[in-house]
């Protein structure tokens, strides 16, 4: 199968790197602790290094950040330059993440376009994107209803897990979850593939739980674009989870999506977690500077 969008994998990596591809996983479970996550991670397709990306995730007591920011390179750099950048707050209310706020901006060879959501109680209270997009008559239309019960794309990409004992266990995948985009409502329904080890270069050593995901679009896509039919009738689309340490939450390592010009994979080089991430001791007032 040819795409007939050949700027779509450009347009992918971007958006997975600001946070904000169709690919986000999270639900809203119970959270535990303190903890951060400072990652660098690398995107290729078919084997092809094509972009790179870091992400930075706060967990507090009663609240979380998290920030990415991410872009294109190597070969795709100097044919479909893009990059992107994304953030999300919210709060953590008995157990539970409660997103808030949700920022992300996009830039391609073609456009810029940068998208806000504001939420309360997992309900859209506020979006927009800017510049405000031209109307395709064939997108299935939005309700309200579809602007309820969801998460934002950066929060999504957090995973908490109820329970005790090891978090990174088969249960984590068992999960559909509802995330609006700005644009569209979309599901991912979750499942149990297996269990793997992995080791970044630096930082994360250790098990993940690998889930199936199934991309069921909901509304604000357009049903007869190649690129949509293609990704639902996907199978084989996988993320990674490891966890953040000092917490009960899982991020993804590693997300691979089949394409038709081979596999499009993020996967973390860097994946450094812990309670405390130790940093450099500010200079003194009186240090000399060279």
């Amino acid at each position: 199968m040819k795409s007939k969008h050949p700027a779509f994998p450009a347009r992918l990596v971007a958006a997975a790197l600001a946070g904000s591809a169709v690919f986000a996983v999270a639900g809203a479970h119970p959270a535990a602790a303190q903890g951060r996550l400072e990652a660098q991670y690398e995107a290729s397709l078919a084997g092809i290094a094509v972009g790179k990306g870091a992400w930075n995730i706060e967990i507090g007591e009663d609240s979380y950040a998290a920030s990415a920011i991410g872009g294109t390179s190597g070969i795709l750099k100097t044919i479909a330059n893009g990059s992107g950048d994304g953030e999300a707050q919210g709060r953590i209310i008995n157990g539970a993440l409660v997103p808030a706020n949700y920022k992300a901006s996009t830039t391609t060879a073609k456009k810029s376009e940068t998208i806000h959501i504001t939420l309360a109680n997992g309900n859209v209270k506020e979006f927009g994107i800017d510049p405000v997009p031209l109307v395709d008559a064939d997108r299935v239309p939005v309700t309200e209803a579809h602007r309820q019960g969801i998460i934002d794309p950066m929060s999504a990409w957090l995973m908490p897990v109820g329970g005790n004992g090891d978090p990174v266990r088969p249960e984590a995948c068992q999960r559909t979850l509802p995330v609006f985009d700005g644009r569209g409502r979309f599901d991912l329904a979750l499942s149990f593939k297996r269990m793997e080890r992995v080791r970044a270069e630096r930082g994360y050593a250790g098990p993940v739980v690998v889930c199936s995901v199934r991309y069921q679009p909901i509304s604000g896509h357009r049903p007869t674009r190649a690129a949509v039919k293609y990704l639902m009738a996907q199978r084989d689309i996988e993320v990674a989870l490891a966890p953040v340490a000092g917490t009960r939450v899982l991020v993804p390592f590693r997300v691979s999506v089949p394409t038709a010009l081979g596999p499009a994979v993020l996967e973390a080089t860097e994946f450094i977690t812990g309670p405390q991430i130790a940093r450099p001791a500010p200079p003194t007032t009186n240090a000399k500077t060279f």
